[in-house]
């Protein structure tokens, strides 16, 4: 079950920091730091900053 600990605490960190951003470029940044936290949990961090860049500065757009 403590395999399954670090992923959770870093999507609670990544949701905690999801509003951040006022423009689409710090939304970027803030969703390439969540991504890539999210990411080094499953050893994959490029992947999950790339993925949460993409989704940071697109999330407005939805």
């Amino acid at each position: 079950m403590t395999h399954l600990l670090r992923p959770v605490l870093a999507i609670a960190a990544l949701a905690a920091v999801s509003a951040c951003g006022n423009t689409d470029l710090e939304r970027a940044g803030t969703g390439a730091l969540g991504g890539a936290a999210v990411g080094a949990a499953v050893d994959e961090p490029i992947a999950g900053a790339a993925i949460g860049a993409v989704g940071g500065a697109l999330v407005d757009d939805v």
